[in-house]
């Protein structure tokens, strides 16, 4: 089924501004926020897609790249669906509100129906770098990736505890994980409800702390992810992966998995932009005779034919040679520079040859218009 306009989700025009973006997000998170709805599966779903949707509009640069190439310019950014399985709650804090933000908001106070779920703290984002091979960069490619993080507790599930005997209901706040705060103000007393300071928010607390992760609700482990990086990614560039990082703690949900990408150097190529630049080095027979030469592509070998005349600094191009464009169409070109080899080194025989040669007409330099420096030559084919 195809994705909805995230504008469209969220009841925008396309030209809203933030504040406008995150009021109706906010409208939408209530209007479908399974405490309002329970048991109904499409409000959940409608939730999680408000949320896919302000996760892209939000972001300045998820936003651009949406507007410029739709769904599939974001799914490599963290945007396009990676909600699935996230507590409700948790989908709030990653953007920094919580169910009480959003009912209080609407009703002037804490949730309306339903109790408040266990919070816990959500665990951090988890940055690795990964290199890739040009060859890796062109078709883009799968990385089994194994990463050292804090994982949930197995033995007590996340919850902290020893076992279910050693969970008790808060005393402070009686299990709603929420206490009422009274402040004097120039407008008079007002009453706000904010997060128990001694449960966290949990509603309940633990008195027989579990032996392995000591209460924490999580543990270090290790764990393999499968990371799909997408054909023309370059240096720096950071990919996320929502809830692949380390997990929360006491239940709390899971941070976000942050990849850099870092390119390795080529024996062959130098990469500008999307294309990639190989120098040639032909001696000067080849370039004054002319000659077929095989060079070096990402895909294999490829032959070409250097024009009798041909002067060092020339360059030639492959179309379509070069690396594809992140989530786009098209790609770049396989440019070859020409190097006319001076040899270093002589015999007496070519010596000889060579002073022959010296004083005939046309080893004397004749530079033309056409002749012009490398520098004006490459100005014309990156401009």
């Amino acid at each position: 089924m195809a994705k909805r306009d995230y504008y469209e989700v969220l009841g925008v025009p396309k030209n809203a501004d933030a504040d406008t973006i995150k009021k109706q997000y906010r409208k939408k998170a209530l209007e479908f926020h399974p405490d309002k709805n329970p048991g109904d599966k499409a409000a959940e779903e409608k939730f999680k897609e408000a949320a896919e949707a302000y996760d892209v509009l939000s972001d300045p640069d998820k936003r651009a790249r949406y507007d410029r190439y739709g769904h599939q310019g974001v799914e490599n950014m963290g945007g396009g669906g990676g909600f699935q399985g996230m507590d409700m709650d948790d989908i709030l804090r990653r953007f920094g509100f919580d169910s009480d933000d959003i009912f209080g908001e609407f009703f002037g106070g804490g949730r309306r129906g339903g109790s408040a779920r266990p919070r816990g703290e959500r665990g951090t984002s988890l940055r690795i770098r990964v290199k890739l091979s040009l060859e890796e960069i062109a078709t883009g490619v799968n990385k089994k990736i194994k990463v050292r993080k804090q994982v949930t507790c197995n033995t007590c599930n996340g919850s902290g505890a020893r076992d279910s005997a050693s969970v008790d209901t808060c005393n402070t706040c009686r299990g709603s994980g929420m206490v009422n705060r009274v402040t004097q103000t120039p407008f008079g007393v007002m009453q706000t409800a904010v997060q128990c300071p001694t449960c966290n928010g949990a509603g309940t607390t633990v008195k027989n702390p579990c032996n392995v992760c000591k209460g924490d609700g999580r543990v270090f482990g290790e764990e393999t992810i499968d990371v799909d990086i997408p054909a023309g990614v370059h240096e720096g560039i950071q990919l996320s992966m929502a809830g692949k990082g380390h997990a929360g703690a006491k239940g709390g949900g899971p941070g976000d998995l942050l990849i850099t990408i870092e390119e390795i150097p080529h024996e062959d190529f130098t990469r500008e932009g999307n294309n990639i630049i190989h120098e040639l080095f032909v001696n000067i027979v080849d370039a004054a005779l002319g000659a077929k030469i095989e060079v070096p592509t990402l895909n294999g070998k490829a032959r070409i034919t250097i024009p009798a005349g041909t002067q060092s600094g020339k360059i030639f191009r492959l179309k379509d040679k070069g690396l594809p464009a992140l989530q786009s169409y098209g790609r770049g070109d396989q440019l070859i520079h020409v190097n006319v080899w001076t040899p270093k080194k002589l015999n007496d025989e070519e010596k000889r040859i060579l002073e022959r040669l010296r004083d005939m007409p046309n080893f004397k330099p004749n530079p033309g218009k056409e002749d012009r420096s490398f520098f004006d030559r490459v100005k014309d084919v990156f401009g």
